[in-house]
């Protein structure tokens, strides 16, 4: 049985991405506050698998876990987009009238402001997180209280769904990356399907040192899906660049790795895998 460690509570999107990702397998959750707490558990324990929120189409990327991801040393072995539909709930023997207040985590609640909108009388009060508003909202029993989150934590927590869909953008998803401590990678992925790389670099502080990198991976018929920068603390002005590239040749992608380098500085691989499945 794999030990996953994610971000937040049983029916959270994170939860729901980890299964979805390991359909078939058992898994064992291990259910963190924050996104530091799912990496000490995988520093603990070398055996634990992290599942971690990177960016979203609607939010954009979560910086921080760039910078949590780099700072670990863990490696990616794959990643899920997962089609974000929020749901209203509440317990299951209230209904509309009853309800005074809406509980989410900021971002749910902020991919819902159409649906809030045209319902003015709910106060709008922000949350940890999506599932685990559900979860204290039965726990405790709080009438006249509301959860956004994901239509399956209704299930697991005893919430009746009042409204399913009620997000802005249909068109909203999430994309998780899967991360293990390195000695696990090879045999927890298919190296023949590898087509999706993430790595981080920074520059000399010379004109056209980003151009030139681009071009070397544009000669070589490297596709960069995502460029990302970000400060680096301590050093002002100077940046690491996080990028997302995929390929069909591999052989290819290493002749471009290899001549970028001496380009760049400290550059790192943060992990080779095979592009992900997109699923509702």
């Amino acid at each position: 049985m794999k030990k996953i460690a994610i971000q937040g509570v049983p029916g959270s999107y994170h939860d729901i991405a980890a299964h979805k990702y390991f359909k078939d397998e058992e898994i064992e959750l291990i259910c963190c506050n924050t996104f530091e707490d799912v990496f000490e558990n995988m520093r603990k324990d070398s055996n634990v698998i992290g599942v971690i929120a990177i960016e979203n189409t609607i939010a954009g990327s979560l910086l921080h876990n760039y910078e949590l991801l780099r700072a670990s040393g863990a490696t990616i072995i794959g990643e899920h987009k997962l089609r974000i539909s929020h749901s209203i709930m509440c317990l299951p023997d209230e209904d509309w009238d009853d309800l005074t207040e809406v509980n989410s985590h900021p971002v749910a609640l902020a991919q819902c402001r159409e649906f809030l909108q045209h319902h003015p009388g709910l106060k709008v009060v922000e949350t940890e997180d999506t599932a685990g508003s559900a979860e204290n909202i039965s726990r405790n029993q709080l009438k006249g209280h509301a959860a956004i989150c994901s239509k399956y934590a209704a299930e697991l927590y005893g919430m009746k769904i009042l409204q399913e869909g009620i997000e802005t953008n249909k068109h909203n998803f999430t994309r998780f990356l899967v991360v293990c401590d390195p000695w696990m990678a090879d045999e927890l992925k298919d190296r023949s399907k590898i087509n999706k790389v993430n790595l981080v670099f920074s520059l000399p502080h010379n004109e056209g040192s980003l151009s030139q990198v681009l071009s070397i991976f544009s000669f070589y018929k490297i596709n960069l899906t995502k460029i990302q920068s970000l400060p680096i603390i301590g050093r002002e002005w100077e940046y690491l660049f996080y990028v997302d590239i995929m390929f069909n040749d591999y052989l290819r992608y290493k002749q471009a790795i290899d001549a970028v380098t001496p380009l760049t500085k400290a550059l790192k691989i943060l992990g080779e895998y095979a592009e992900g499945e997109s699923t509702l």
